[in-house]
């Protein structure tokens, strides 16, 4: 059987599992495949370093979704997890976007099963939904308003203090958010599983270790590591903060991949990740591990695998980003 009859069925096993010359030289190849193709690599801050270095784009959530806004190119290879590359289509259902491996999925977006969250939305008829952007295409369609940690104040703030809201996926991100905002709202109780396993008495010992260096955290970690964080942001928050902030070491409570970039635009500052409470590397996010550079090159020249949605998804999951982006460009970000 020839590649091009053998396509279907590698859509369908997720990856293209297929032998590379080890003599070529990746990214050279990959460069050389996205002029041919008018085609643009996504990358976001968790990928490993080779991929983000090879990226046109690199960013969290909010950037990146601004970037497939906006971009000129026809084909999007998106270098994250499976709700990012859905929310690339569904704000350019024109392109083609593939994922370099479609099992890079979220288990935050999986904590929040659209029918589940339908039927728990029968509970609270009038209130505003509310969804953080790590979840799924049909979770959106039920969405009012979508979010990022970048942006997450910004959308809150939009709604009058009066409404109800129902905050979904994720539980840390919804409470850390009610005590910024003094609203109450109603959480989904979802979360991530790298941003759950840092262990809050490592993190004690490496402070003790480090007394110079200021712990850092993503909102979605638990309360207990936030209220010993000297400063709480999105990816991109975190990065910006260490490139201004005039101390020299920092332990970083999210995922490690961002640490990349991090020593690339400080390279004179230390940068120590926090441990898990096990001994693996749950700090490293096993799903957008999956995706490597052999993958995004296999799926930059075969165009596999497609990110593919319904119209009735492309078409009914689009005002809550839409709504996010106007938010977010009328606050400047």
């Amino acid at each position: 059987m020839d590649i091009l009859s053998a396509l279907p069925n590698l859509q369908k096993k997720g990856f293209l599992d297929l032998d590379i010359d080890p003599t070529i030289d990746l990214f050279e190849e990959i460069n050389k495949l996205k002029k041919e193709k008018n085609a643009v690599i996504l990358a976001h801050y968790y990928q490993e370093p080779d991929i983000q270095d090879i990226a046109d784009y690199i960013g969290d959530s909010l950037g990146l979704s601004q970037e497939a806004a906006r971009t000129k190119a026809d084909l999007i290879v998106f270098a994250g997890v499976h709700f990012m590359a859905e929310t690339a289509k569904i704000l350019c259902p024109d392109k083609k976007v593939v994922l370099p491996d479609l099992k890079a999925g979220c288990s935050l977006a999986d904590s929040a099963p659209a029918p589940l969250f339908k039927k728990f939305m029968e509970k609270y008829p009038g209130h505003t939904v509310v969804s953080y952007i790590n979840c799924t295409a049909e979770l959106k369609t039920l969405t009012d308003i979508c979010c990022t940690s970048s942006n997450a104040m910004q959308v809150i703030a939009s709604i009058p203090e009066n409404q109800p809201i129902v905050f979904a996926p994720d539980k840390n991100l919804g409470a850390y958010l009610n005590k910024k905002t003094g609203r109450n709202m109603v959480l989904w109780n979802g979360a991530c599983m790298v941003h759950e396993i840092f262990s809050a008495e490592k993190i004690d010992r490496l402070m003790s270790q480090y007394p110079e260096a200021e712990l850092i955290a993503h909102p979605e970690c638990e309360d207990v590591i936030l209220r010993k964080a000297h400063y709480i942001a999105s990816t991109t928050g975190l990065l910006k903060y260490t490139i201004k902030s005039e101390k020299t070491s920092f332990i970083v409570a999210t995922e490690s991949g961002i640490i990349h970039q991090m020593e690339k635009y400080s390279p004179e500052k230390t940068f120590i990740p926090a441990p898990p409470e096990n001994s693996c590397a749950c700090n490293e996010c096993p799903h957008m591990r999956l995706n490597t550079l052999e993958k995004v090159y296999l799926a930059l020249k075969y165009e596999l695998p497609e990110i593919v949605l319904s119209d009735y998804v492309l078409e009914k999951g689009r005002s809550c980003i839409d709504r996010m982006l106007t938010i977010s460009a009328n606050a400047g970000l």
